[in-house]
């Protein structure tokens, strides 16, 4: 008693949250059994751990499909342009901890994009770059808010069926991101065709000094190297948060069920929530800043070539 009573307050959560985590799977694996007893929809095949992941149309507004992709783009722009205009409307002369904030993004972006280019291509593209940063980082976050947009399943509240909640992000339609890849590729080569001209571009991303029966060579990979450019913004993007969003899924209480182990999904819900919280903390910022640099990266390369 006399230990328990020495303990610091910090070490006696530690313990209770041990006791909490061990003792709850034990009781689950008493009252559910180490059996697997999956689901009728799991053995249907009904029920699949990327359903979470698809675009059901809600309504359709002439040719264009309303469904939660759709949404979380709007509501990322909409905050972005909202949030924005705020702290624009509330500048001092005595910055307060948001315009501080604001202004740190501020040279943040700016320090990232003339590391990358030169004076009047930084100058030109500086507000593209911040863009992309903040508009992807809030696509991010919000992507770790729990809403009702789960369509397909429903619960009832006093009468009315809502959709059950979930977490989803846009990046983990690879179509957002494609597109967002596709404008910058788009960019970076008609500033490297307006810098040195169609053929001088192309010449422009051979090394110095390579000639020979290997140049033929070359030229085709430094051409799929351009278009891999575009692979690779895309890919980044939207393989890092759709992972991080079904290892939380998965953790989180998925697995369990996939499995017909109650007691599993009891057991990995703290790693759940530790890779919730790594991905909302750390993923969302790294991934909108990797995107924001390379663009800057491309397109200041596009214009300075190799020789």
């Amino acid at each position: 008693m006399s230990f328990v009573q020495n303990m610091s307050t910090r070490a006696k959560v530690l313990w209770g949250f041990v006791i909490v985590w061990i003792g709850g799977t034990i009781v689950f694996a008493i009252a559910y059994g180490i059996t697997s007893h999956k689901a009728a929809s799991i053995v249907s095949g009904q029920f699949s751990p990327i359903d979470e992941f698809k675009l059901d149309t809600w309504f359709k507004i002439g040719p264009i499909a309303i469904n939660k992709g759709v949404l979380f783009i709007l509501l990322a722009a909409g905050l972005t342009i909202g949030v924005m205009g705020w702290v624009a409307r509330k500048m001092q002369m005595r910055p307060n901890r948001v315009q501080a904030a604001v202004e740190w993004l501020y040279d943040f972006t700016r320090q990232m994009t003339s590391e990358n280019m030169d004076d009047p291509l930084a100058r030109k593209y500086f507000p593209l770059i911040a863009t992309l940063f903040v508009f992807i980082l809030v696509t991010n976050l919000i992507g770790y808010i729990p809403l009702p947009l789960e369509s397909s399943n429903t619960f009832n509240l006093f009468g009315v069926h809502v959709p059950a909640f979930q977490i989803y992000a846009a990046d983990t339609n690879v179509a957002f991101p494609l597109i967002l890849a596709a404008m910058v590729f788009l960019l970076f080569n008609y500033e490297g065709v307006r810098h040195y001209g169609p053929t001088g571009y192309v010449k422009s991303l051979i090394p110095g000094g390579v000639g020979g029966a290997i140049l033929p060579l070359i030229v085709v990979i430094e051409i799929l190297s351009v278009f891999l450019r575009l692979l690779s913004l895309t890919i980044r993007l939207w393989a890092n948060l759709l992972a991080g969003h079904l290892l939380i899924a998965f953790m989180g209480g998925e697995l369990g069920v996939l499995v017909g182990l109650p007691f599993i999904s009891w057991f990995l819900l703290p790693l759940g929530v530790l890779i919730f919280v790594f991905e909302a903390t750390l993923i969302a910022g790294l991934q909108a800043f990797i995107f924001a640099i390379l663009t800057a990266i491309y397109i200041g390369d596009s214009v300075q070539g190799h020789n």
